[in-house]
């Protein structure tokens, strides 16, 4: 498996295991196995999925050595804050089984993303997190975290896919030292995208499906991407995308589809903000 190396050093594989939206136990469980059978040395999970502790038990039941895996999970909003970030971690792990974590997220940009940064800094320095970073943070409020803390965070996972490819936001994260995370590479199957006919023609160019050419696009621009499926003959094509490569020629058309607009509610809007502060899980 091919890695970027983040801020501080630490490897990351370039493409992993997403588990967003797999609520079912028995179902999460199975197909993490598999994605580890597969291959898949990069598993994401969240607080807020509800699905840790079946990420944590098809760890330990894939056999797969705890340093071969890079697990990531997130603090949902409602945990935000210094002590309440470090009870939150704390309860992640044990769901997780695990005594360290590779990645720690502070999930969306709301809440006192300021007091949990403090406590996931000394978290890192404590050494029971490898890397640390955000997700969905737009450039503004990640610039503004960068500046008024000591450590940058390592990634910030958004919304990125054929149709939102996110490009100058990619230019922010790299002046910075942030690596860019995808999360809906496959834009959860929105706008038609397994349909889409500039991707249809690059997969019979290369005798691929198209999910395989949008990971591949992603992954050849160095963003690391987390794709989900509960079907076992996908996890593994989704993995099979290091035997070939993309053209500039394939690369500009690809290029042609970026909408520049989100196919999801904005963070910027004071409604969805609202929602979201809402919005509880049962963690």
């Amino acid at each position: 498996m091919q890695k970027v190396i983040l801020n501080n050093g630490v490897e990351m594989p370039l493409l992993g295991f997403g588990v967003w939206q797999v609520p079912d136990a028995n179902e999460c469980e199975q197909a993490v196995y598999d994605a580890l059978m597969a291959g898949y040395r990069l598993i994401d999970t969240a607080a807020a999925y509800e699905n840790e502790e079946a990420v944590g038990r098809a760890i330990k039941r894939s056999g797969v050595p705890r340093n071969e895996i890079f697990v990531t999970t997130k603090l949902w909003i409602q945990d935000a804050g210094y002590e309440s970030t470090k009870k939150a971690f704390s309860k992640s792990l044990e769901r997780l089984q695990l005594d360290y974590l590779d990645l720690y997220l502070i999930h969306q940009p709301f809440g006192d993303v300021y007091g949990s940064w403090r406590a996931m800094e000394e978290l890192y320095r404590e050494g029971k997190i490898r890397a640390i970073g955000v997700s969905n943070f737009q450039m503004d409020r990640l610039v503004d975290l960068v500046c008024h803390n000591e450590i940058v965070p390592a990634v910030n996972q958004i919304e990125t896919h054929p149709f939102y490819q996110q490009a100058e936001n990619a230019q922010v994260m790299k002046d910075y030292n942030v690596q860019m995370e995808s999360w809906g590479p496959l834009a959860q199957g929105k706008n038609n995208i397994f349909e889409n006919e500039i991707l249809l023609s690059l997969a019979e160019k290369h005798n691929k499906s198209v999910a395989q050419v949008i990971l591949r696009w992603l992954t050849q621009k160095g963003v690391v991407a987390i794709p989900k499926s509960v079907h076992k003959e996908r996890i593994i094509e989704n993995i099979n995308i290091f035997d070939f490569e993309l053209s500039q020629e394939d690369i500009d058309m690809i290029a042609t589809l970026d909408t520049k607009k989100s196919l999801f509610p904005s963070k910027n809007d004071p409604e969805v903000v609202k929602q979201f502060a809402n919005w509880k899980f049962n963690i």
